[in-house]
C-alpha cells in the first residue's frame, strides 16, 4: 500500500532512481494505492551513469504506475502476492511509459489493464 510521502524505486531506463510519492490519482479522497495504479510522483534522484543523458530531470513531477509493493496483495484466485520493494513506471501526460525497458518481472494483473504496453516491455510476467 503506497501513500503520500512514501519513497519508489524506478525499473526502467529513463534516468531516475527514487521517487516519492505525491498524490495518489483516482478517486475523491483515496489514500491507498496498490498494484495498478497511478501515483503523481517527484523525482528525488538520478542514476549515476549518464546523468547528462537521462530523460528526466530531478525535482520533475511526473505520473507513474505501481508495478510492486511490499505489502501482499491477494489476487481473486486467492494467490498471494509480495515483493522485496516497492517499484514504479514513470509514465507522461498521456499515460504512455517513458522508458524503453523495464527491469525485473512484471505482475500479470498489469497485463489485464490499459497498461499492456507497459507489459509486453517487461522481461517477464509473474503470477
Amino acid at each position: 500500500m503506497i501513500q503520500v510521502g512514501t519513497y519508489l524505486r524506478v525499473c526502467d531506463n529513463t534516468g531516475a532512481k527514487d521517487v516519492c510519492c505525491i498524490k495518489v490519482m483516482k478517486g475523491y479522497r483515496k489514500r491507498y494505492a496498490s498494484i495498478g495504479d497511478v501515483v503523481l510522483v517527484s523525482v528525488k534522484s538520478l542514476r549515476s551513469k549518464r546523468r547528462s543523458k537521462a530523460k528526466i530531470q530531478k525535482g520533475v513531477l511526473t505520473r507513474a504506475l505501481i508495478l510492486r509493493t511490499k505489502s501482499k496483495v491477494i489476487s481473486k484466485d486467492g494467490t498471494e502476492m509480495s515483493f522485496l520493494n516497492n517499484s514504479v513506471v514513470l509514465l507522461n501526460r498521456q499515460n504512455k511509459p517513458l522508458g524503453t525497458r523495464i527491469l525485473g518481472g512484471v505482475p500479470k494483473l498489469i497485463r489485464y489493464t490499459r497498461y499492456m504496453k507497459v507489459a509486453s516491455m517487461a522481461s517477464g510476467l509473474l503470477k
